[in-house]
């Protein structure tokens, strides 16, 4: 998983899925920042480093190989 695609869907390793909205900066570390908003509730916007999004996981009865992995959801809108 070499990074993120802005505007696509993905799912966290418990279940729930979340669109990622951008790739910002961190304004003191410069560290990536994946911003991401929640697919369900009242859409809550989130954000969690590069390297924690795309981490491996590793649990118990979690056929998941990343903390998020994309989903393959073809958009219904016309172009």
């Amino acid at each position: 998983m070499a990074g993120v695609i802005v505007g696509r869907v993905y799912r966290h390793y418990k279940g729930d899925l979340y669109v990622v909205e951008g790739v910002a900066k961190h304004s003191e570390t410069l560290e990536d920042m994946v911003i991401y908003r929640q697919l369900y509730g009242k859409g809550k916007l989130w954000a969690r480093p590069l390297s924690l999004f795309l981490a491996p996981i590793d649990k118990p009865g979690i056929d998941q190989k990343y903390r998020f992995e994309l989903q393959n959801i073809k958009s219904k809108a016309r172009h």
